[in-house]
């Protein structure tokens, strides 16, 4: 089989491999699609320099989003089954750790942990190896690329979402309009967030989510970008804010542009933040909240949520590749001026 393979400087390799074959509590994935995330471009396609959890071992096949169908099975399956529709959590976790016993993979620091299109291979390939425990299943409702947005973008930013609290009492300020940023958009209206403000420095992805319907005010990210907010919000400023940017500009108006008692949710990963906290956050009585990944058991409910309320993260895709086009979705998800990203290996996915 074919799989992708990033050697660390902006490039990209197709390389032949044999298909796996599941052992016990395994499946073999017959991967369906595979989207790019921008921890990807930061840590591996760039330069190798991801450390710890984000230490990636050269030679092994990239795509940590990924969804698919199960073709074969290992012995000692317990729920799944030949034939089902799958999302693969990407963090395979020792299993028996605190963190893993809640269902935060993520946060497990076993030697045993592997991610996968990490430590241990991934999606961007025909196929794919998993543990049944890192899987979630998808409806019919969802479509693969929509599964591969919840494998990691949607999954996070609905973690984040939660810890905060989203309803219809609330307006909602994302600074960072990349796919996780429209993402969260797209979720936040659907629990109820009444207004709905979007902040970057690009007009294109303030432009793109308009036409998406998923702000009611995009605002250039500059100097003035609080005080405009505050000025839509009657002096006030808005309930929640989500910093998508992992900018230190866009994180300090997420937290100066959230009005008293107000929640803010820090998503994006990288750089740095400097404020005030007399009167950033203490004398307002700000919440700051940070928010890696999410947990499998939200995971599983953001499936179950999707489905209910008819949305679909796939909408959030712009542009979509075949494997042997890899290279060029890598180069356009690295220069950051599109929506999402998907390599699509079924014309139905």
């Amino acid at each position: 089989m074919k799989g992708a393979v990033l050697p660390g400087n902006s490039t990209t390799e197709i390389r032949e491999f044999p298909i796996p074959v599941p052992g016990h509590g395994e499946v073999l994935i017959k991967v369906k699609a595979s989207t790019i995330c921008g921890s990807d471009i930061r840590c591996i396609y760039r330069e190798h320099l991801g450390k710890g959890p984000e230490g990636y071992q050269p030679g092994m096949i990239a795509g940590h989003e990924p969804a698919g169908q199960i073709v074969a099975c290992g012995p000692g399956l317990r729920r799944f089954k030949e034939g089902d529709r799958v999302i693969v959590y990407h963090i395979s976790g020792c299993g028996v750790c605190y963190d893993c016993r809640r269902g935060y993979m993520i946060s497990c620091t076993s030697p045993w942990r592997r991610a996968y299109g990490w430590q241990r291979d991934g999606g961007m390939a025909e196929y794919m190896l998993a543990e049944e425990k890192d899987l979630v299943a998808m409806p019919d409702s969802l479509s693969y690329v929509d599964g591969a947005q919840v494998a990691c973008g949607f999954g996070t930013v609905y973690e984040a979402l939660q810890k905060i609290g989203i309803n219809g009492n609330d307006s909602v300020l994302v600074t960072g309009l990349g796919p996780v940023g429209l993402a969260t958009l797209m979720l936040a209206k659907s629990l109820g967030a009444q207004g709905l403000f979007g902040s970057d420095v690009s007009e294109d992805r303030i432009r793109l989510a308009k036409d998406l319907g998923l702000i009611d005010h995009g605002i250039q990210a500059n100097e003035e970008t609080v005080s405009v907010i505050k000025k839509l919000t009657g002096g006030r400023g808005v309930e929640k804010a989500i910093d998508c940017s992992a900018s230190p500009a866009g994180r300090l108006t997420a937290i100066q542009a959230t009005r008293q008692w107000g929640d803010i949710a820090f998503v994006g990963e990288g750089n740095s933040c400097t404020f005030q906290p007399s009167p950033d956050i203490i004398h307002d009585q700000k919440k700051i909240h940070g928010s890696w990944v999410t947990s499998i058991w939200l995971m599983e409910e953001l499936v179950e949520r999707l489905d209910r309320w008819k949305i679909h993260p796939a909408d959030l895709v712009t542009h979509r590749f075949s494997l042997d086009r890899v290279s060029e979705a890598y180069e356009l998800m690295a220069k950051g001026q599109c929506g999402k990203v998907a390599v699509v290996f079924d014309e139905e996915a």
